[in-house]
């Protein structure tokens, strides 16, 4: 019997807060809210292990060995920055050295895992470029290059992403167009990477073998708002990302 994929899912959760004023009166409101399993559901049908980190979490449950990370195939960040994945409180306060999440999982993709980044507002460079991953170890095992700024192209008006490689294993059984996506962060193809999907000249989709390891790069959110109602629900959409990481883990 052939062993069952595991994927690491960092990312993809955040709190809101929320100030009403009514005339001379305000009160204060807060909530919680998660979107790993836009993913998760995804990999689970297809009889992938799935565990989720949510972001204020990372420095409490992210593996802290390069043997802790290896019991994972894949891991993928997604909506997470690196100020996130960097800053611990023993260092921030206490001014303790402890683990560089980065550098592990650089180390764990050249010693043959699997490493996805999934768009949005703070991965890559994301809003405001607080997402920061630029001239990090991601940047590194990357199969594209960051921009040195707020990254974000916002398209209202929608686009659907134009598959050049339909023979890639990650479109396997896909035989239609994607959905259309409301945004993505840009980025620049680095030479040698392998381009699957694109709008005109920025990657949407695209791969890397990094070491013994492999990388992908998925420039859209997994999530609304960029992924469209219409790309979550589509019918290839469990397919894609069981692909993605069947691929990365070179299954």
């Amino acid at each position: 019997m052939s062993k069952q994929l595991s994927v690491l899912f960092v990312g993809e959760s955040w709190m809101i807060q929320t100030t009403e004023t009514k005339g001379v009166d305000s009160f204060t409101t807060y909530r919680y809210e998660e979107c790993a399993n836009y993913v998760g559901d995804r990999l689970r049908e297809g009889g992938i292990a799935f565990t989720h980190i949510p972001c204020h979490r990372v420095e409490f449950d992210f593996p802290q060995t390069l043997e802790e990370l290896q019991k994972y195939d894949v891991v993928m960040l997604s909506d997470v920055g690196a100020n996130t994945m960097l800053i611990s409180t023993k260092t921030f306060f206490a001014s303790e050295r402890t683990v560089n999440k980065l550098h592990l999982i650089r180390d764990y993709v050249r010693a043959g895992g699997g490493f996805c980044m999934i768009g949005g507002y703070l991965t890559y460079m994301g809003i405001e470029a607080k997402g920061c991953y630029k001239r990090t170890a991601i940047e590194e095992i990357l199969p594209v290059e960051l921009m040195s700024c707020d990254d974000r192209v916002e398209c209202p008006e929608g686009f659907c992403p134009e598959t050049v490689l339909p023979e890639h294993p990650v479109m396997d059984g896909i035989d239609e167009p994607m959905p259309y996506m409301l945004g993505y962060n840009r980025t620049v193809l680095k030479p040698g990477a392998t381009l699957i999907a694109r709008r005109e000249d920025d990657p949407i989709i695209a791969a890397w073998d990094c070491g013994a390891g492999r990388t992908m790069a998925y420039t859209c959110d997994c999530a609304p708002h960029w992924a469209s109602p219409e790309l979550c629900s589509w019918k290839h959409y469990s397919r894609l990302w069981q692909n993605i990481v069947h691929w990365l883990a070179r299954a």
